[in-house]
C-alpha cells in the first residue's frame, strides 16, 4: 500500500535524547519542552509560544483567554475539520458557518463580512490543507470591526502568506502537531501570540491554576493539564531541524503530480498572493465526470490510500441538524476533492497510471 503519508522522523534521530530523558527521569516540564518552545517561536517569529496536547486543546484555550462567552457568536470557516467548530460549540457559543474559495479553500472575505452581526466575537480562519492564502485580508475586516483573529493553522506550520510566518499574523495562532502532519509529535499541538496580555492567563491556566509568588506555590485559579511531555518535544525539535526542507522537497511533489494530472482535468488547490506552502495535504478537485468516492475506491483496489479532502463542517450531520445552515462551496469541495500521498518516495507516475486506468 502506498501510504497517505510517512513521519519526517525516525527512532535513530532521537534515540539519544530519549536515553538522556529516561535516565534523567526527567519526562516533564523538562529542557526539551522549553526548546521546543523556543523553536516555535524562533520559526514563526511568534513572542509567545505555549505548547498544548493538541490543536482542540490550543483552539479552546484560545477562544477561553478571548473570553468567549454563551450565545457569543464565532465565525468559522466552513471547510475544515470538525474540532474547529466543536471548540466554539463546547463553551456554549455560537459557530457562525463562513463560506469559502472554490479555489484556494479559505473563507471568502464577503462571506465574512456578511455574517458579522452585534453577537460576533471573533473569527475562526482556517488555513484550508495548510495553505493560508487570503489570511491577511481576513485581518484587514477584523480590524475594521474589532474582532479577534484566532488561526486555525493546524496544518499550516512552515507556511507563510507576504513573507510572514503563520504563527505570527492573527491574534492567537492554533497548531496541530498529530501524526498526520508534516511535523509531528504524536499528538500534540501550540499557541503563539504578541499580545503580552494573554501571558498570565496561559501561565496560570495551562499549569493547573498555580502561580508562585514570593516563592510561595499557590493555585489561584482553576486550571488544565495539557502539557506535551519531553519524548514528544525532542521529536519536534528534531523535525524543526530540517523543516524547511521538506517544504522544499513537497512542493516539488505537488508540481511533479500537477504535470501528470492537470491534461486529465484535475484541479489543484490554488494559492493567492505571495505564498510559501507547506504542502500538508495535496489536494486536487476531481474533474465533473468522476466520482470522487469511486476512485477513492478504485486506487485502494491498486495499493494507493487517498481520502477526501475535508469536510464542509455546516453538512455535517450534527451542524446540519442544530443549525440548517449548510454553505454551498464547502459541501461542493467535501464531495469533489481528494487528497495524494505526498512524501519523498512516493511513485507519482504509477498513481498518475492508475488514475489514467480510471478515467
Amino acid at each position: 500500500m502506498i501510504k497517505l503519508i510517512k513521519p519526517y522522523i525516525s527512532f535513530d534521530e532521537v534515540k539519544d535524547e530519549f536515553e538522556d530523558i529516561f535516565n534523567s527521569g526527567w519526562f516533564t516540564k523538562g529542557k526539551y519542552v522549553e526548546e521546543f518552545r523556543e523553536e516555535i517561536k524562533s520559526y514563526t517569529g511568534a513572542k509567545y509560544a505555549y505548547l498544548t496536547t493538541s490543536a482542540t486543546t490550543a483552539l479552546t484555550m484560545a477562544l477561553k483567554v478571548l473570553d468567549i462567552k454563551a450565545n457569543d457568536e464565532v465565525i468559522v470557516s466552513d471547510f475544515s475539520f470538525p474540532a474547529t467548530a466543536n471548540v466554539v460549540e463546547e463553551i456554549g457559543a455560537i459557530p457562525i458557518f463562513a463560506d469559502v474559495s472554490l479555489e484556494t479553500y479559505n473563507m471568502l472575505p464577503e462571506e465574512l463580512e456578511a455574517k458579522i452581526t452585534s453577537k460576533t466575537k471573533a473569527v475562526i480562519f482556517v488555513d484550508a490543507l495548510g495553505n493560508p492564502s487570503g489570511i491577511h485580508e481576513i485581518k484587514k475586516i477584523c480590524e475594521k470591526y474589532n474582532l479577534a483573529l484566532i488561526e486555525d493553522a493546524a496544518c499550516a506550520i512552515g507556511s507563510s502568506e507576504n513573507d510572514v510566518r503563520c504563527g505570527n499574523i492573527a491574534d492567537i495562532t492554533c497548531f496541530s502537531f498529530h501524526p498526520r502532519k508534516l511535523l509531528t509529535t504524536g499528538e500534540g499541538g501550540a499557541i503563539t501570540f504578541n499580545n503580552d496580555t494573554y501571558v498570565d492567563f496561559f501561565e496560570i491556566k495551562l499549569n493547573h491554576g498555580a502561580k508562585v509568588t514570593d516563592g510561595k506555590f499557590d493555585f489561584v485559579d482553576f486550571g488544565y493539564n495539557y502539557r506535551l511531555p519531553e519524548l514528544q518535544c525532542v521529536m519536534g525539535i528534531k523535525q524543526f531541524q530540517k523543516l524547511d526542507i521538506i517544504v522544499c522537497s513537497r512542493n516539488k511533489i505537488r508540481d511533479e503530480y500537477i504535470k501528470g494530472l492537470e491534461p486529465l482535468g484535475f484541479e489543484v488547490q490554488k494559492l493567492s498572493g505571495s505564498i510559501v506552502y507547506n504542502v500538508q495535504s495535496l489536494v486536487f478537485k476531481v474533474p465533473s465526470n468522476i466520482n470522487r468516492d469511486d476512485l477513492v475506491k478504485n486506487l485502494r483496489e491498486n495499493g494507493i490510500e487517498t481520502t477526501i479532502g475535508t469536510y464542509c463542517l455546516s453538512g455535517t450531520t450534527y451542524y446540519k441538524n442544530k443549525y440548517n445552515d449548510v454553505q454551498k462551496n464547502a459541501m461542493f469541495l467535501e464531495e469533489n476533492t481528494i487528497t495524494f500521498p505526498c512524501y519523498d518516495d512516493v511513485d507519482i507516475k504509477y498513481i498518475v497510471a492508475k488514475i489514467k486506468e480510471y478515467t
